[in-house]
């Protein structure tokens, strides 16, 4: 237990040590400053001209979102295409069928949103063709995507006054060939290292020390897992995701994906400190969102290695804690240490059952994506913290009585509208999906959704919805959730939990851009204080987290109580 412990810390060192230069060097990237990968350049002039991009073309805000929001509306029907037909298609060695049209379009909508919601099983639901040309496809592009809107937000609030905020297919690109890929390749070659496979060959059938006959599944594992890391994608190549032993071997595999999980959205906000030269601002950011999730490491850590108090009453010893769904070779310490890292990133990659966590470990999970802006997504989970700031702005400038400002631009009536329907939408999409969801189970005890019943069957419904809404995609998998109701609700939840957030916040910032850049006024709260960064966290809490109180008191905490 006590190696576990030091995992733990382990991990969370290198995280914070090694964000910071990594945050520094994603600026450079997206500045066009000069890089050690600056050899890549040939590679991206390539591109540029097969595709006929002109890399100096400036864009708005609204040429920048139409170039967003064209290239996923492209790639969803490659996907929806390649599932339908992927019994048809080549690298098929055990001949799995195509999906049905509703388990391809949640399947296709969840990876093409960076969520990675899995209504199917990893190593039976696709063949390699797909697994590779949609599934490792859409987790490059959707992250690229993620970081290329931020880093229009950042272009939009570093300069002066300016109608443009950069070139979508330039950051999306650079996200890609600089940042993505050789961080993929550096994980996939130490993956490979540990006993992570990488071929094209079928199942193997091999011969156990028992005697019986088991079918090893295999493939191309180690370069999926990597960019499903990095990227905050999070769908597992197997079903069991990083619970799998040839997905995830070692102590040193799960330190490394764990670590991979987080590493990038951590410097996304050291990047934005400095691209807009904001270092201050962006530390203090930092500073929140770091203590929001260690406080959630702490207590679901204390949660799961203190065990189960009914196993406990029962007088059978739990030395390793609550190892109900665990995996051994992980342990319960390790396993709650990755349970808050992929949800506080819209990650949702699993090394444990999430439905068998202790009941506090549960509702933390749920909330780190109710919250959705605890270093989130890579690139779109600081633009969720963004709205808060932007509300936050308007609450002290209304406590001053002085017009809001935001990095010496004014904040005014049409900013704060768009930010308050992004923040709204979030919970309006998880409670509305999960009530009526509970009302249809109610209705018809005999649709075979819930598999416990009460109040962890709230619960499990309740995870989902989040979890869509949140673009996260790890689940309470004790919910039915392969039917076209889950497939085709959470379907729209997805969509609308990704662009209608992305949408909004690039608007914003659009909009301040074009605005006359001036010294921010005497008598305003400056955004780079510890004040201003308390105001944001209780803005936060009020508006995020108070929303899911009713819901969470009739799922996870009456779970506890009863525990």
């Amino acid at each position: 237990m006590n190696t576990e412990i030091l995992g733990v810390i382990l991990q969370w060192t290198l995280l914070v040590v090694l964000c910071y230069p990594l945050g520094r060097y994603i600026a450079k990237v997206y500045r066009g400053e000069r890089t050690w990968l600056d050899c890549m350049a040939p590679v991206e002039r390539g591109i540029y001209k097969f595709c006929g991009i002109d890399p100096a073309q400036e864009m708005n805000w609204k040429q920048f979102l139409k170039a967003l929001l064209t290239v996923n509306l492209f790639w969803f029907f490659w996907g929806m295409l390649l599932l339908v037909l992927q019994g048809w298609l080549p690298l098929n060695p055990d001949g799995n069928p195509g999906q049905s049209p509703d388990l391809a379009f949640n399947t296709c909508i969840s990876f093409m949103v960076n969520c990675n919601l899995q209504h199917y099983s990893g190593e039976t639901g696709l063949s390699y063709f797909t697994q590779l040309f949609v599934i490792m496809l859409f987790q490059f592009v959707t992250a690229a995507c993620g970081m290329a809107a931020m880093a229009g937000v950042m272009k939009a609030l570093a300069g002066k006054t300016t109608k443009t905020i950069g070139n979508f297919w330039v950051f999306l690109t650079r996200s890609v060939t600089r940042i993505l890929m050789p961080l993929s390749l550096v994980v996939g070659i130490l993956l490979v290292v540990n006993g992570t496979p990488m071929s094209f060959d079928g199942k193997q059938t091999l011969t156990t020390l028992e005697g019986a006959e088991q079918v090893i599944s295999q493939g191309p594992t180690a370069a999926i897992v990597p960019i499903k890391q990095l990227g905050t994608n999070g769908g597992g190549y197997f079903g069991t995701n990083s619970a799998h032993p040839l997905e995830n071997p070692n102590a040193f595999t799960n330190i490394l994906e764990c670590w991979s999980i987080l590493i990038l959205p951590m410097a996304m906000v050291f990047a934005f400190g400095f691209y807009t030269r904001r270092r201050r601002l962006a530390a203090w950011i930092f500073g929140v969102m770091l203590f929001a999730y260690t406080a959630g490491v702490i207590v679901s850590v204390w949660q799961e290695t203190a065990g189960s108090p009914q196993i406990d009453r029962m007088g059978i010893a739990q030395e390793l804690g609550s190892m109900e769904g665990k995996e051994i070779r992980i342990g319960s310490a390790a396993s709650a240490m990755w349970g808050m890292t992929t949800t506080v990133t819209s990650n949702g990659s699993v090394n444990s059952m999430h439905d068998s966590q202790t009941p506090l470990s549960g509702m933390l999970q749920m909330l780190n994506m109710q919250i959705n802006c605890w270093f989130g997504g890579v690139g779109v989970g600081w633009m969720n913290y963004f709205a808060f700031l932007i509300i936050a702005v308007f609450i002290s400038g209304l406590m001053v009585g002085r017009t809001p400002e935001f990095l010496g631009r004014k904040v005014e009536a049409r900013e704060m509208k768009i930010a308050t329907l992004v923040v709204l939408m979030h919970p309006f999409l998880i409670l509305v999906g999960t009530g009526i969801s509970a009302a249809i189970a109610a209705a018809n005890p005999e649709i075979g959704w819930l598999n416990n019943p009460s109040f962890h069957g709230l619960s499990e419904m309740l995870y989902e919805y989040t979890s869509s809404a949140a673009n996260n995609g790890s689940g309470f998998e004790g919910l039915g959730d392969n039917t076209p109701f889950w497939n085709i609700s959470t379907g729209i939840a997805l969509i609308m939990g990704r662009y209608f957030p992305i949408v909004g916040q690039v608007a914003i910032a659009g909009l301040l851009a074009s605005k006359k850049c001036i010294p921010e006024s005497a008598g305003t709260l400056r955004t780079d204080t510890g004040t201003f960064s308390l105001m944001t966290f209780a803005v936060i809490i009020i508006v995020a987290a108070l929303s899911f109180f009713p819901a969470l008191a009739l799922g996870p905490i009456a779970d506890y109580l009863t525990f």
